[in-house]
């Protein structure tokens, strides 16, 4: 079995926290050109990454990206 991670959801976790991408970058220290690769899966957040993203937005780090799961 193989998992393959998807389309991030940074952007749609954003809006239901009511929070902006300039906010998020504040609170992470991660650069606004960063955060917005993130949120437009130009770039794919590392496990750190996602801890911390998971840990302000206060959800889960797997609901970070939509995942799939692909069986041989």
């Amino acid at each position: 079995m193989e998992v393959t991670r998807g389309r991030c959801l940074l952007q749609y976790w954003l809006g239901h926290r009511q929070m902006t991408q300039a906010e998020f970058s504040r609170r992470t220290g991660w650069s606004k050109r960063m955060v917005s690769f993130f949120a437009t899966s130009q770039r794919p957040m590392n496990a750190e990454a996602m801890y911390l993203a998971a840990m302000i937005l206060d959800i889960q780090m797997e609901q970070l990206y939509e995942w799939e799961v692909l069986t041989k």
